[in-house]
């Protein structure tokens, strides 16, 4: 079991700040259809540039702002993912302000349908669909399982979904089924999901 790992636990995932839910989204917004690892090197300008992803500072920025720190070589220069920052602090900012922290919104969510967190994200973010929403999620280590190759291997050859991986039907079959399983194995989604991708598919031999 040690390539498998845990979730925080709540009151862990209550010490996440704002700005650090912002960076993780943000992070995988620009990993999405890029080269992580450049990426990678890069974050450290990404978070001087965007001031540590701050807030308030992000709401105060102006277009003009963006678009001139979307032209700098020592990001990636991609004028709609650093719009979508600002766009992402206005939805952290709307429920910080309901829940008194975007962590407690997220908490608000755990132990049942994650996948309605999945849509929030989708609907209220920007660039948050797919995985991006779900994969920033397991970097901030927030329980949910990730809809991987493998994982929806393991479904489709049980066949217990059909047609679009991501339909409602589907995501609700599945969501129920990896409820089940951690009511049955006491173990959480994170862990299950992980089990899943390692018993089943080609990237058996990968983590998640």
């Amino acid at each position: 079991m040690q390539m498998v790992s845990t979730p925080l636990d709540t009151e862990q995932i209550l010490t996440i700040t704002d700005d650090r839910f912002l960076s993780a989204f943000t992070k995988k917004v620009f990993q999405s259809g890029f080269v992580w690892r450049v990426v990678e090197q890069k974050w450290p300008a990404f978070e001087d540039e965007f001031f540590g992803f701050n807030i308030e500072k992000i709401l105060l920025m102006p277009d003009e702002m963006l678009e001139k720190k979307a032209s700098n070589p020592a990001i990636i220069r991609n004028y709609r993912k650093v719009a979508a920052i600002r766009d992402n602090a206005l939805m952290i900012n709307d429920m910080s302000r309901q829940h008194g922290s975007f962590a407690s919104f997220v908490i608000s969510y755990l132990g049942g349908n994650i996948i309605d967190l999945w849509t929030y994200l989708k609907k209220h973010g920007v660039r948050l669909g797919g995985n991006t929403g779900p994969y920033a999620l397991r970097a901030l280590g927030i329980d949910t399982f990730l809809l991987s190759r493998d994982v929806e291997g393991y479904f489709r050859q049980h066949k217990l979904i059909e047609g679009g991986l991501t339909s409602k039907r589907n995501l609700t079959i599945i969501n129920a089924q990896f409820n089940q399983w951690r009511l049955e194995s006491g173990l959480p989604l994170q862990s299950i999901s992980q089990i899943v991708s390692l018993s089943c598919g080609d990237n058996s031999r990968q983590i998640e």
